[in-house]
């Protein structure tokens, strides 16, 4: 006897509708909002962790300069390490060739203006009187009434309360660079000595890939910091001394702080050298005449060509090169956010981000959203 099996009814589940609430946010419309909320979110983000950036300058500029100083040594501290110098000998060696170094440099500027300051005072006032001779006789037409307004209103403004508070924001910028000073030399102190081991702290909270991750970005940052220094502190140089002989050989006043001006002012990508020329340009105008400002800037144009052309390719490499429209936009962001130490840091602070970018997900593996195709057909 056979028993036939009774089919079970397949049941059909229809889908439970959606919600109407939830549909709101899971159609076209929807998704462009939820995207505009993630956006504002990180902006919002990003402008607090500026705001707090900024509300500490006075502790963050002085920290990240001490960073890249002890970066651009760094090679110099292990090589003094390899030789058997112990760690407080070998640091206390390198910081003295910092110090001396930066004290260098502000000496030659302020012993070449005080030299000079005499005769370029009186060649600046000549210059002066030449250009108010030629404005009041060519095509301007400006009587020497309106000339005595001016002088009258720029007394008016050195004598005023505004100019007074301007001096007194002054003496306080002035105790805020000291104070700077003192805590950047307090603190490459301890980059140099123990920079491995905090560093090894710092890594502690993790694990995994994520280690792996935070021990190529801190070599990245290492090799990307002290390279761009290192490269730039020698491209400057060569700027300087190229620059330099030009104007001694002319006879342009005060070439020894120019040339030194140059070097500093090198540190600022683009922006720097073109104010550099500007000055040189400017106190060869007043000092030496039109012929010879014209041989300064043909000077600093040849000088620059060949920086751009053939040191830095050589000396920095193509792993630090980044694109021109990068490197402005960088500027200028550092700019409005940092002033003038903002500019400078501007740079290599994009460049050691790029440079983790390349290294997020192996030595040569970039992230994800960075790689060519391929490389990601490989990966």
């Amino acid at each position: 006897m056979f028993f036939k099996r009774r089919r079970t009814p397949v049941r059909i589940e229809t889908p439970k509708p959606t919600p109407p609430v939830r549909r709101l946010w899971t159609d076209s419309l929807g998704s462009v909002a939820t995207r505009s909320i993630q956006i504002i979110a990180i902006v919002l983000l990003a402008a607090g962790v500026i705001w707090g950036l900024r509300t500490l300058t006075l502790v963050v500029i002085p920290v990240l300069l001490a960073l890249i100083l002890a970066c651009a040594f760094e090679p110099l501290m292990r090589a003094l390490r390899s030789r058997g110098i112990g760690s407080m000998p070998a640091t206390l060696i390198v910081l003295a060739l910092i110090v001396v170094g930066l004290g260098l440099v502000g000496w030659l500027i302020v012993s070449a203006v005080r030299s000079q300051w005499d005769e370029l005072y009186q060649q600046a006032s000549e210059g002066v009187q030449r250009v108010l001779a030629w404005a009041q006789t060519g095509p301007f037409h400006i009587d020497e009434q309106q000339f005595q307004e001016w002088i009258n209103q720029a007394t008016d403004f050195l004598t005023s309360a505004q100019f007074g508070s301007g001096a007194l924001a002054g003496v306080g910028a002035v105790t805020d660079f000291v104070t700077g000073l003192v805590l950047m030399v307090v603190v490459l102190f301890f980059f140099l000595k123990d920079g491995p081991e905090i560093w090894e702290f710092l890594r502690r909270p993790f694990t995994g890939e994520w280690h792996a991750r935070a021990r190529r970005a801190g070599s990245t940052t290492v090799n990307t910091f002290g390279a761009y220094i290192r490269g730039t502190a020698t491209v400057a140089a060569v700027d300087a001394v190229g620059i330099g002989i030009g104007l001694a050989i002319l006879q342009v006043p005060l070439w020894p702080a120019l040339a030194v001006l140059v070097f500093v002012l090198a540190f600022i990508p683009i922006v720097g050298a073109v104010l550099a020329g500007v000055l040189a340009a400017l106190v060869a105008l007043v000092a030496n005449g039109l012929v010879t400002a014209l041989i300064v800037v043909g000077i600093i144009v040849v000088v620059n060509q060949l920086e751009g052309n053939f040191l830095q390719p050589v000396l920095m490499g193509r792993a630090l090169k980044l694109h021109s429209l990068v490197i402005l936009v960088a500027l200028t962001i550092g700019t409005v956010t940092g002033g003038i130490v903002g500019a400078v840091l501007a740079v290599p602070l994009t460049a050691v981000a790029w440079g983790i970018v390349k290294v997020w997900d192996g030595p040569d593996l970039p992230a994800r959203w960075a790689r060519r195709k391929d490389v990601e057909a490989r990966a």
